[in-house]
């Protein structure tokens, strides 16, 4: 196998990803957990910009590490009371085996699944479809086209957002 750009650059966003994602669930505070999902989303988005996906990485950009982050940190500060409580208190050791119990038949379900495949080659073309291809799939309600389930999640997140004013104004 030969290095390539495409590779180095590849392996720079998967680490970048990976460390970012190991920080944002070790972190005890949650604004940094938030900061380090950012981080997260940005490499996604730089994955797709890798692939000639335009399209989904300005997607991912806009509404992801956008909107996404800014509604978390929106309810994380609409939330918190006071500034000192946004520190995570200490899991106990049997929540701490329970979840590196979990992370290691997780990682052994992943290495048995990939090393006992054989993985054909791909006939993917990199690239992108025309706009309109995408506005009819993702706009159509006919059968695997997504306007029912992009109205459902904004009806979903209208809801969470609206619970949590209400939690937050109980207060």
């Amino acid at each position: 196998m030969e290095i390539t750009l495409d590779l180095i650059v590849f392996t720079v966003l998967a680490v970048f990803m990976t460390a970012g994602a190991i920080l944002a669930v070790t972190t005890r505070r949650i604004l940094r957990a938030a900061t380090y999902l950012l981080f997260v989303l940005f490499g996604t988005a730089g994955i797709y910009f890798q692939l000639n996906y335009s399209f989904l990485g300005a997607v991912q950009l806009l509404i992801y590490a956008g909107g996404i982050t800014v509604l978390y940190v929106f309810s994380i500060l609409l939330t918190s009371s006071q500034q000192g409580e946004d520190r995570a208190k200490r899991p106990k050791r049997a929540k701490m085996l329970a979840g590196l119990v979990a992370s290691a038949a997780g990682l052994a379900v992943c290495l048995f699944v990939t090393l006992k495949n054989r993985f054909l080659p791909s006939h993917f073309d990199h690239g992108e479809l025309d706009m309109r291809t995408i506005g009819h799939a993702l706009m159509g309600v006919n059968k695997h086209q997504y306007l029912l389930p992009f109205e459902v999640i904004s009806l979903l997140i209208l809801a969470c957002v609206v619970g949590v004013i209400l939690i937050a104004r109980k207060r």
